[in-house]
């Protein structure tokens, strides 16, 4: 029997050089293809320096395997013209993509699109989406759909999906109406890592990253000079807590500890807005033995943040291959 195995999609860590993004992008993209990543996650938002389906064509024409996760936004595009990018890349390079499906962006960026649905409705229009998706990627006859948001009759894309190259619908939102929608639509639930990394684990997907050496406390020493805590740093994230309606950010940022746990949870990148999430730090194999334990408990994917240089990587895959499971 093959043993179960990790689907692990790599992100950049948070850039703010337009100079640096694509390259940076492309480099984790490449990496990733060449050692075993299921893809590369790609964002969305008023302040992405590239549309991510127009970089997810650019890195399934340089790659031979990599199946991106496209962040998808209802407020940006139609389910139509979403559906119909997924069948363009589909039959352009015959490879399956993965969704990563939000509502948020920044309170101001909805409010210059016009965009003024509370956040429970949001969520509503999301799992309207993924439904109307879903029908005209699958139906092989006209599609009639009539929801709160998104009306559809008589409308049929061609050519129709073939089955093996159909998404997969992950949901990140850790709101109450954010979990009612994955487990209505069946999308992949994903979470953030948990401070105590052994309670509090009930989703299949978990956002985090990676920070790793051969030893323990090399790997914290590192860490701590890779991301350093700098004042201004901390402050521009404030000025995102206060343009923000997130669940997930309001809940890490609650949490405000910058201390490195004894058990590897470090929270520091987060809170000097330096990454979207935790991380965990410690040596291959204490990292390799907490993924496994993940798996124990029904972990499938990973949206792991990346720095985006080949040594950085090559210690995470070290990690990774700990494990077992990738």
């Amino acid at each position: 029997m093959t043993p179960p195995r990790l689907r692990v999609f790599p992100a950049i860590s948070r850039n703010r050089d337009p100079q640096k993004y694509i390259g940076e992008l492309m480099r984790v993209a490449e990496f990733a293809d060449r050692n075993g990543f299921e893809g590369i996650l790609l964002f969305e938002g008023n302040d992405v320096f590239v549309e991510p389906w127009a970089m997810a064509q650019h890195i399934m024409a340089a790659t031979t395997r990599s199946s991106p996760l496209i962040a998808v936004n209802p407020v940006y595009m139609h389910p139509f013209t979403a559906a119909k990018f997924v069948s363009s890349l589909a039959q352009l390079h015959g490879r399956k993509v993965y969704l990563n499906m939000i509502t948020g962006t920044a309170v101001s960026d909805l409010q210059g699109l016009g965009d003024d649905q509370s956040h429970a409705d949001r969520y509503i229009r999301l799992g309207e989406f993924v439904g109307l998706m879903r029908q005209l990627l699958a139906s092989p006859r006209p599609v009639n759909f009539a929801g709160r948001f998104y009306r559809a009759r008589h409308l049929q894309l061609r050519p129709r999906l073939p089955p093996e190259l159909m998404p997969e619908f992950l949901i990140a939102g850790q709101s109450e109406a954010a979990q009612r929608v994955a487990k209505e639509t069946g999308c992949i639930k994903m979470q953030m890592l948990p401070p105590d990394l052994d309670r509090g684990l009930d989703a299949p997907g978990m956002n985090f990253g990676i920070f790793a050496r051969e030893g323990r406390e090399e790997a914290r020493q590192a860490a701590k000079l890779r991301f350093r805590d700098n004042p201004d740093d901390r402050e521009l994230l404030v000025l995102t807590m206060e343009n923000t309606d997130s669940v997930w950010k309001r809940h890490l940022y609650a949490g405000q500890s910058g201390e490195l746990g004894d058990n590897g949870y470090w929270l520091l990148p987060f809170l000097t807005f330096q990454a979207d999430c935790p991380y965990l730090v410690g040596s291959y194999q204490e990292i390799g033995a907490k993924l496994k334990d993940f798996a124990a408990k029904g972990l499938t994917t990973i949206m792991l943040d990346m720095v985006a240089d080949e040594t950085e990587m090559q210690h995470v895959c070290k990690a990774l291959a700990a494990s077992g499971m990738f």
